[in-house]
């Protein structure tokens, strides 16, 4: 696949923010200056990422078709001892593979168990995902973001308002195959192993 090389606005575009980089790093530890000086040669060498990031829909991002989900929501009083009783006893944990569109999902506790970041990756836009969570896990959302103060229940017609309310979309992002789903993924997982056994008997 042939490399496109940028035009004359672009590495202009680049050079000033590498001159505001130089520039806001001026103050910094030493070893960070050296750092920033090895990550802009890199820069300057790599080709650019093949695809760009974009919105997700309502909120959040996308890059390809795989969309970021970060939310950090208040747990209510009490919350958080329900809520870790409920996930180590299995309940919630694999239950988006119902979904079908779910990367991957995990649950932190913050701030001495007074609030729970919830983050996610998925396939395709904001508005299905939660649509699709409504549709195929509705008890397993409830019975965990319950805990969640002011948790207005998955078929509340409020709910994605709630959602967005507490969501905080990603700064930078990284995937690694932003154009395969889910459903790629597993069909290469299936098809890998019988390619090798095949590759293996014509060697």
């Amino acid at each position: 696949m042939a490399t496109q090389t940028p035009t004359k606005p672009e590495k202009d575009q680049a050079e000033k923010k590498i001159q505001m980089l130089r520039e806001l790093y001026a103050d910094a530890p030493e070893y960070g200056r050296v750092a920033l000086e090895h990550v802009i040669e890199r820069m300057k060498t790599e080709p650019p990422s093949g695809e760009e990031t974009s919105s997700a829909g309502r909120t959040g991002l996308r890059r390809g078709k795989v969309s970021e989900l970060t939310i950090v929501f208040p747990l209510a009083p009490g919350g958080a001892k329900r809520f870790k009783a409920v996930l180590d006893a299995g309940g919630n944990v694999n239950t988006p593979d119902r979904v079908g569109s779910v990367h991957d999902m995990r649950y932190v506790f913050l701030d001495n168990d007074t609030r729970i970041l919830f983050a996610t990756t998925y396939d395709g836009e904001w508005d299905p995902y939660v649509d699709d969570f409504a549709s195929h896990i509705p008890d397993d959302l409830d019975a965990v973001f319950c805990n969640c103060e002011g948790w207005p229940g998955i078929h509340s017609p409020a709910v994605k308002d709630y959602i967005a309310k507490y969501q905080v979309t990603a700064h930078a992002w990284y995937v690694a195959q932003p154009n395969l789903t889910v459903r790629d993924l597993r069909k290469l997982a299936k098809i890998g192993p019988a390619v090798e056994e095949f590759l293996d008997k014509i060697a």
